[in-house]
């Protein structure tokens, strides 16, 4: 049973792209535009960077040229992202990809000439032009590791094809990989992955759930190995850029941009595994109590503990989900982030050849856009509120910063949209004195948010650790090696609760966040200091609210650790972390304790 085509969706459930371009016409003529402010920047600024006003003058060329190519990349990627099938919309991807391409390789002696100035002069760009300095910043760190002018321009001409291995590794899972419908007490059930991992891994039927997984681990395992042949070109690529650049570690090289140390990443990863796995599993053990499972498997793990208290939501209801949930945030951010139903940012669409998920991507001086798939779950008001979280702090960086400056480290980007998530589950916790109703809250908050951000993500970068040590071994892998290695930590955060399969290993091939460096472990380090600034709104909303609005203002103005602080977290410990995992434990325990009052 087909999911529709994309020229069959009403346009009140697409997004509006008309905010970019109103016209393909009007894209082409942009593409020749930005060409030209590229031959001219290198003409005006190719050798003449000795200076702190010559290097003032570029990065404010540099922003125009940035803001015209982040607009181009959006209006063909968008397109795309929503149907992947569609051939023009791929050969436009393509032409945006190659004219960026020429962009970077263009632009390419800035960074190498204006780090070839002394401390001296760099500082003074910074205090003279304070909107440039995180870029300084980033210069100052990064010099040492940058190469000659040519080999720079040339692997920037390479970009389309170093980074085309997320490209295949999407438009297969999109485009190529098929499921079999399935039956189930004489009905048929139609099969994709959106429908697998939207609905079906959720369903309270037990038959459909088991059925749905079959159907969804049995294509996933018939692609398995150009998948990860896909994957360990990615990984291959990242150790050869590492080498290139100087680093001794794969490790060292991706968190490097992030700003974050080794023992960040590590502790982020360890901590959970050992400390947060005992709670997940007494959580599974009441799911599986309350179903009456013989034995817990990989595919009963996202199921509801009360599915008969699990109420649809419409697209029509999700408006008022939201704007209550973020009100506390003042009426400015509720308005803010509102705009989004009225103007058509979001694409809440189902069609064959959609990107799978969700995600929020914000055109420089436009709007944010939001991708992902309504299906009338509670769980897409989680992913909605998560993705304009992401949106609200997009509009308040670009308002306070240039766009050279404006993406915050990756250790911090998933904050403000696992906060939103957190805003959400107070707000149907408080909407409520009903027992049942207060531990669907614990209970959703629990499984959406921290299952989502806190474990799966999680289990990703626990995978995705033991992948780049190999590489930085110098050894391989296959799909069934990936398998194994999916399967050792799985069964390490689950331990005897849950029944880790071979078909629970082929998790790995479910995500495109491999290909984007250390960004899983991210989730939970976001998660972290979100869940530490919402229990310090909770005590004093007063103070919280402007310190949490203050945080989403930063964009790149300071470090992971510096900016945490001005949302009142200091993440240089471990105790933010660990309290998280403690308001965990005491969520697991308060949802035993209403289900007893609930029994009786």
């Amino acid at each position: 049973m087909a999911l529709p085509n994309r020229k069959d969706i009403a346009p009140e459930l697409t997004w509006d792209l008309t905010a970019l371009y109103p016209n393909d016409t009007a894209w082409y003529d942009e593409l020749k535009a930005l060409k030209k402010l590229v031959t001219d920047f290198s003409a005006n600024f190719d050798g003449q960077l000795t200076t702190p006003t010559q290097i003032i003058a570029g990065l404010t060329a540099l922003e125009q040229i940035e803001q015209k190519a982040s607009v181009i990349e959006h209006y063909a990627f968008l397109q795309q992202a929503s149907d992947m099938t569609d051939p023009h919309y791929n050969q436009l991807l393509k032409q945006a990809e190659q004219v960026l391409a020429f962009v970077s390789a263009n632009i390419a002696f800035f960074d190498i000439q204006v780090s070839q100035n002394d401390t001296a002069s760099l500082d003074e760009v910074a205090a003279r032009a304070p909107h440039f300095a995180s870029v300084i910043r980033h210069l100052k760190n990064e010099k040492q590791h940058l190469l000659d002018p040519k080999t720079e321009a040339a692997l920037a001409l390479l970009g389309p094809t170093l980074n085309a291995p997320e490209g295949i590794y999407t438009t297969a899972r999109a485009a190529d990989m098929t499921f079999e419908d399935f039956e189930v007490d004489g009905k048929l059930y139609p099969m994709s992955f959106v429908l697998y991992e939207n609905t079906y891994q959720y369903h309270p039927n037990y038959k459909i759930r088991q059925k749905a997984f079959k159907s969804f681990s049995k294509t996933l395992k018939k692609y398995q190995d150009t998948v990860a042949a896909t994957y360990y070109t990615q990984v291959a690529k990242e150790k050869t850029m590492a080498t290139l650049r100087g680093f001794d570690s794969v490790f060292d090289y991706l968190l490097a941009k992030q700003e974050v140390s080794r023992e960040l990443f590590d502790r982020q990863i360890d901590l959970i595994l050992d400390k947060l796995g005992p709670v997940m599993q007494k959580y599974a053990k009441l799911v599986q109590k309350a179903h009456g499972l013989e034995q817990m498997t990989f595919a009963d793990l996202q199921i509801d503990l009360d599915p008969s208290f699990a109420p649809k939501v419409s697209l029509e209801e999700a408006p008022a989900y939201i704007q209550k949930a973020v009100s506390i945030l003042g009426v400015d951010y509720a308005k803010m982030v509102m705009r989004a139903f009225d103007e058509r940012w979001i694409d809440f669409a189902v069609n064959a050849g959609k990107e799978t998920g969700g995600f929020e991507t914000d055109p420089y001086g436009v709007h944010p856009y939001i991708l992902m798939s309504w299906t009338d779950e509670l769980a897409d008001v989680y992913t909605l509120a998560h993705e304009l979280g992401h949106a609200g702090q997009a509009i308040l960086t670009a308002q306070n910063n240039s766009i050279l400056g404006s993406d915050p480290s990756m250790y911090l980007i998933e904050a403000p949209s696992t906060f939103n998530e957190l805003l959400l589950t107070h707000s149907l916790e408080q909407s409520t004195t009903d027992p049942r109703m207060q531990r669907f809250a614990y209970a959703k908050m629990l499984t959406n948010t921290f299952y989502h951000n806190f474990v799966t993500h999680l289990l990703e970068a626990a995978f995705q650790r033991e992948v780049y040590q190999l590489i930085d071994a110098g050894a391989s892998f296959d799909g069934a090696k990936l398998g194994e290695l999916k399967q050792k930590v799985l069964k390490r955060f689950w331990g005897d609760t849950v029944m880790i399969d071979d078909q629970a290993a082929l998790t790995w091939m479910r995500q495109s966040h491999y290909y984007m460096g250390l960004y899983s472990y991210t989730y939970s380090a976001g998660l972290t200091i979100a869940t530490q600034a919402y229990l310090k709104l909770l005590a004093d909303p007063q103070k919280q609210v402007g310190a949490w609005l203050e945080f989403l203002k930063l964009g790149d103005q300071k470090t992971p650790v510096e900016a945490a602080k001005v949302a009142g977290v200091d993440i240089s410990t471990a105790d933010p972390l660990e309290n998280t995992i403690a308001f965990l434990d005491e969520t697991v325990e308060k949802i035993r304790t209403l289900s007893q009052e609930i029994a009786k």
